[in-house]
């Protein structure tokens, strides 16, 4: 695939439109996660709960996807995008303005910023139809690389939080809101004939299909991996290795940063050499990464306060080497998923998009919760980290079970690499 190509196809204004869309929506939907170190101090909230609020958003960003898919679908993807933008940016105006004040306020902000997550229902659908089939690994790759704004979150927000309050944090991320919304107004377009109606049975239908399933599974696995990682690390780093809010803000941006950049990456291998063949590397990749972070023992205690970034203990630094790999594997497996789903369901992109992306942020719902349900338990995340290598591996064992069929039946006829 030559980058001449790609310029040449579909309507690149759109896909950097939606790409913009989709990062500054990211970057609202996991906002808590590296801020939740400080609203919690306000409210005394234990880490087991602190770990469930800052689900919350993951939780609702998928159930959310599915009623952003079908609204796309009816009145455009430029129009809902352009309102669940607006809603976002509301609820984060009201919260610098008048703060938070109980772990249940905290959480229906959390509802909210939900919407933002939806956001992949959307966006993804609206620069894929503009490309054709051999390009929509390389071009969904791109399109969700706008994850990268959870590297931003985790990378400013502490420092912000530390200078100007919690508070102030969405202050300053209203700027760029702003900015992308006047310029998804200006550059985004729906394709031909993306506006059509479809009807909520469509969902019901497609369920019944066996490979939705397996592509909803397997990105559980992918996106669910990312996000959950991407929330809960600030929290994980803080009581698993005594960090600075600062100092885990730094490494958990270090982290997530390769799985957003690489997810174009991990397209663009797909198209060339197959998703299933791609992915199946990845999962096994995963897996490794995550029984390794599971049987790492706690790290030392600072005399006073938390450790800085120059002051970190060699086993952080190792969990750091560990997740980035894990994360870099998801990120790109994020791509490989979307470069085989539009050539299977070419026709209902959109609404499969919607199913598969609600089962991705279940799986970072459930990543997070299982992380906050092993350290309630058992008093560590060894239990939670487990399962979910555990998961990467049945991943690989169905990508095992449906490559032959998948090859010879609608990979044979796709144009596309399988």
């Amino acid at each position: 695939m030559k980058l001449s190509e790609l310029k040449q196809s579909g309507h690149w204004p759109t896909l950097l439109s939606a790409f913009l869309y989709f990062d500054i929506s990211f970057m609202a939907w996991v906002s808590l996660g590296p801020l939740m170190a400080y609203v919690a101090k306000e409210m005394h909230i234990p880490i087991e709960q602190k770990l469930t609020l800052v689900a919350i958003p993951v939780l609702f960003g998928a159930i959310f996807r599915i009623p952003l898919g079908i609204l796309a679908d009816t009145i455009g993807s430029k129009l809902t995008g352009t309102l669940g933008q607006l809603v976002v940016a509301g609820a984060c105006a009201l919260v610098w303005l008048l703060g938070l004040h109980s772990p249940n306020q905290v959480a229906l902000f959390g509802v909210i910023l939900g919407i933002g997550g939806a956001s992949f229902a959307v966006a993804l659908p609206q620069a894929g139809r503009w490309y054709p089939p051999h390009l929509q690994g390389v071009v969904m790759g791109i399109a969700g690389a706008g994850n990268l704004g959870v590297v931003l979150d985790t990378l400013f927000a502490p420092s912000i939080a530390e200078h100007w309050g919690w508070q102030g944090v969405y202050g300053v991320l209203l700027i760029p809101m702003v900015a992308i919304l006047a310029f998804y107004l200006f550059a985004a377009k729906d394709a031909p004939g993306s506006i059509n109606r479809v009807p909520f049975s469509t969902y019901g239908k497609l369920l019944l299909d066996p490979d939705s399933r397996w592509f909803m599974f397997f990105y559980f696995i992918t996106f669910g991996g990312f996000v959950g990682l991407a929330s809960a690390l600030p929290l994980y780093f803080v009581n698993q290795f005594h960090t600075t809010p600062v100092a885990a803000g730094l490494m958990v941006s270090m982290i997530v940063f390769f799985g957003s950049t690489f997810r174009p990456v991990g397209g663009a291998i797909a198209d060339r050499v197959g998703g299933v063949k791609s992915l199946s590397v990845m999962f096994l990749i995963v897996a490794a990464a995550y029984f390794a972070v599971a049987f790492l023992p706690v790290g030392p205690a600072p005399a006073t306060g938390g450790w800085s970034l120059t002051e970190l203990p060699p086993v952080a630094w190792l969990a750091v080497l560990l997740f980035s790999t894990g994360a870099l594997c998801l990120g790109m497996g994020n791509g490989a998923v979307f470069q085989l789903l539009p050539q299977r369901f070419r026709n209902e992109v959109g609404v499969m998009t919607g199913l598969v992306g609600f089962a991705g942020g279940i799986g970072g719902f459930f990543l997070a919760k299982a992380l906050a349900t092993s350290k309630g338990m058992t008093g560590g995340f060894m239990a939670g980290f487990l399962f979910f290598g555990c998961l990467a591996l049945l991943g690989v064992a169905g990508l095992t079970f449906v490559k032959h069929r998948w090859r010879t039946t609608w990979g044979a006829v796709s144009g596309a690499r399988i």
